[in-house]
């Protein structure tokens, strides 16, 4: 489990002074998602309901990007119909990025500049809609905020197809991804069954997930009997063993006739190694990955001489709009919404959470949790959601995912096709004359 690295965990105070009528700041940040546009519209319409506290929603174009260089989006210049149909759009409407802002020690000019321009800007709030790295920008801004006197209000907004932030039950962003992960799974599963005798016998996935294998563990939702496919997981939680890997296929496709595995790209060697390591690091100094799924295939045939297929989900399973959980997409907006209202109520470096109901039909309401107990930190799947042998799901797994990838919110169609929201992103006229560099 890795440890919250954050500089500072002290919470900013409540921002107590008598609200004025500010702008907003709203940002996309690092890998988007089916329904992080939904979040988007929960910002803007919950802002625009509440004109006489807040004034214009300024985005970032290309995320923090937009704040440093000053370039803004105002969102007033989109009709009321094009900014409810960002609900069911995928992608991200304003842009995102990879650009991870360090220490406040270490790079304090970066955060002088989003001081700077949102004081040009009359921006009071800031939504910062991210995973893990962007809930540690917010409250680093929040600090910064405070330490130079600048009345600001930070709210962390979480996203990720990973589900891996710590407090809140589940991320919106993942719901979807596990879906079509699943059904994913189950389509190519009766295909690889159906041509199994006179052709492929094993065919892989590979699904997205670092250090933790949520994603992973979805594709097990597939499977509602015994020999059903996944028959193989392998998770970033558990130690790859090809010895192990190896005779788990042989014996599948002895028993059943064929294999049909879901493989995390986090997946490592006990020593920490990636099976996939490319050898070069991101924007935020991950290390990159990709081709777990060859890698494991040509394990396969090199060791067993079967047929196989492979496929890498990559963009495809968090893009996937037109099969989104509709559970996710009622989520992905409800944590918008509550970002504005906690803002609108004084609340600072805090970000909305989802909290499960002790139900037995399932239920959800929204909760909150310090920026600083959030940020950096990486939830893994816990062993218990795990079988013994390591290579499926658990019932307690299955029982904590299954509500998530319930409901279905389709776009609406045309010509065979979903339309999704086209924006016009107009620029807001810059009012400073110093540029800022990148790094």
């Amino acid at each position: 489990m890795a440890k919250n690295t954050t500089s500072n965990k002290t919470t900013p105070k409540k921002i107590t002074q008598k609200i004025t009528k500010r702008n907003a700041f709203y940002a996309q940040s690092g890998g988007v998602t089916a329904v992080i546009n939904a979040t988007a519209c929960g910002i803007i319409e919950t802002a625009q309901q509440n004109k006489d506290k807040i004034g214009k929603v300024y985005a970032g174009r290309n995320g923090i990007i937009g704040a440093l260089t000053e370039d803004l989006i105002d969102t007033s210049k989109e009709t009321k119909k094009t900014i409810a149909a960002l609900k069911h759009t995928p992608g991200g409407a304003f842009g995102s990025c990879r650009y991870k802002l360090k220490s406040i020690e270490d790079n304090r000019a970066e955060y002088e500049r989003l001081i700077e321009v949102f004081k040009a800007h009359n921006i009071g709030y800031f939504f910062y809609n991210g995973g893990g790295d962007s809930q540690d920008t917010a409250n680093k801004v929040a600090q910064m905020s405070q330490e130079v006197g600048y009345p600001l209000i930070c709210i962390g907004v979480p996203k990720t197809v990973d589900n891996d932030l710590p407090i809140t039950d589940n991320c919106p962003g993942f719901g979807s991804v596990a879906k079509y992960v699943a059904i994913s799974t189950r389509e190519a599963g009766l295909d690889v069954a159906s041509m199994s005798e006179t052709s492929t016998k094993v065919f892989i996935l590979e699904v997205m997930g670092r250090h933790a294998g949520w994603i992973a563990a979805a594709g097990g939702l597939a499977k509602d009997q015994e020999n059903d496919p996944p028959h193989i997981i392998i998770f970033p939680e558990i130690a790859f063993d090809q010895a192990k890997f190896l005779r788990k296929v042989k014996s599948t496709v002895k028993k059943c006739g064929y294999c049909v595995v879901v493989v995390s790209e986090g997946a490592h060697y006990a020593d920490g190694q990636f099976l996939a390591d490319a050898g070069s690091k991101d924007a935020f100094g991950h290390k990159q990955l990709g081709g777990v799924a060859p890698m494991l295939a040509n394990m396969v045939k090199q060791e067993l001489g079967y047929k196989y297929h492979w496929a890498v989900a990559d963009y495809l399973q968090r893009a996937a709009r037109h099969i989104a959980s509709g559970v996710d997409v009622e989520q992905a907006y409800a944590v918008g919404k509550a970002a504005v209202e906690f803002a609108l109520a004084g609340k600072n470096a805090v970000m909305p959470t989802i909290v499960r109901k002790p139900s037995k039909k399932y239920a959800w309401t929204i909760g909150e949790a310090k920026l600083a107990d959030v940020a950096n930190i990486e939830r893994e799947l816990p062993r218990n959601y795990i079988t013994r042998d390591g290579f499926g799901i658990t019932d307690l797994a299955r029982e904590y995912l299954e509500p998530l990838i319930q409901g279905e919110d389709y776009p609406p169609y045309k010509n065979g096709l979903p339309q999704y929201a086209r924006l016009k992103n107009v620029a807001v006229t810059k009012k400073l004359s110093n540029k800022f560099k990148l790094r």
